[in-house]
């Protein structure tokens, strides 16, 4: 599997050449998890030189080159504005059973949450962009209920229908905005496509991989992640590991220098099992369906990390190299950076 692993971090933009900004790490690694909005930036960060969470800021507030939404697995992801709508399209209909479901164990009845969204879609395309909390205000007001996670699955719902997107920042808060303003009228999306280009991207930023890791991945059942590798079977190559990829891909970089990265960061989600990165210590990494910052160190999960008092706090899971630990101290430094600029 080391092979593998290789090939992976390869594709992820953990080694090798880094990206040049943050739509180029969008479009390798398609759809980036970003319910935790610092995991979200510090995945940028790893992926690429010098860039800055201003940067990411910008993309999503003045180029609208960026939005974030519910798509993949029913979690917010952040994706190029150009693949949000055959994502949405061929990911979020999955997800309409378990919205309802939370709905209801929120106490909000399909008719009350039909006038949620109605109050969403009208405050947008009245005020322009507003926050979770604006939204808040005005759906109350109309009678909904908004306590507990309430809210947040209106919001969801709204989402799903293709109707609102979180796009530009509002001061250190993202902002909901109405899809139809802020990207435009939508193409209708041809499914057999969508698919294949679903395949095609996926193996970009996480091949080699298999069609139970992409179904994993994108939320989507067994079947359409075979279709979509089958529509694109004459582009792949096949190990004897029974794993695909891209044919004609470049051999894996070197191993990356030790790197420290977020929560939620997109190399633990992309495929089925992470044992070949966090070994024995994923109980340490994952817990309850969390997924805690860490430190890359030889290709591999070393260590947990937290800010504490505005600098980076290292949990070795064993006694690291000093030239490891060197390297990781450097790295928080850039990583602060990236968090001031």
């Amino acid at each position: 599997m080391a092979g593998v692993l290789a090939r992976r971090l390869t594709a992820q933009l953990l080694a090798g050449t880094a990206a040049r900004d943050p739509l180029e790490v969008a479009g390798r690694l398609l759809a980036v998890q970003a319910q935790d909005p610092r995991g979200a930036r510090l995945a940028i960060r790893a992926r690429t030189a010098g860039a800055s969470v201003s940067a990411v800021d910008r993309a999503l507030t003045e180029d609208r080159s960026l939005v974030i939404s519910w798509l993949n697995r029913g979690t917010l992801h952040l994706v190029r504005s150009e693949d949000y709508p055959w994502l949405h399209a061929l990911t979020t209909p999955p997800l309409a059973t378990g919205n309802a479901r939370r709905l209801a164990q929120e106490g909000v009845d399909p008719a009350a949450a039909d006038r949620g969204v109605a109050v969403i879609e009208r405050a947008l395309a009245d005020e322009g962009p507003l926050t979770r909390d604006q939204l808040c205000e005005r759906v109350a007001r109309a009678g909904v209920r908004t306590e507990g996670q309430a809210l947040v699955h209106v919001l969801m719902l709204g989402c799903l229908r293709g109707l609102a997107v979180r796009g530009p920042m509002a001061g250190a808060r993202q902002a909901y905005v109405l899809v139809r303003d802020w990207l435009g009228p939508l193409r209708p999306v041809d499914r057999g496509r969508a698919l294949a280009e679903l395949a095609r991207r996926y193996l970009a930023g996480h091949g080699p991989a298999d069609a139970r890791d992409l179904a994993r991945w994108a939320g989507l059942p067994i079947r359409d992640a075979r279709a979509g590798l089958e529509a694109i079977a004459g582009e792949l190559s096949q190990g004897d590991d029974g794993l695909v990829d891209l044919a004609g891909r470049a051999p894996a970089a070197e191993v990356p220098p030790p790197r420290l990265l977020g929560a939620f960061e997109p190399v633990l989600l992309g495929w089925r099992s992470r044992e070949p990165l966090v070994g024995t210590h994923g109980h340490l990494v994952m817990s309850g369906g969390m997924f805690r910052p860490f430190a890359l160190v030889r290709g591999r999960a070393a260590a947990t990390w937290t800010l504490r008092g505005g600098d980076v706090a290292l949990d070795p899971f064993a006694r690291l190299r000093r030239p490891d630990r060197a390297a990781l101290e450097t790295d928080a430094a850039d990583l602060l950076r990236f968090l001031a600029g």
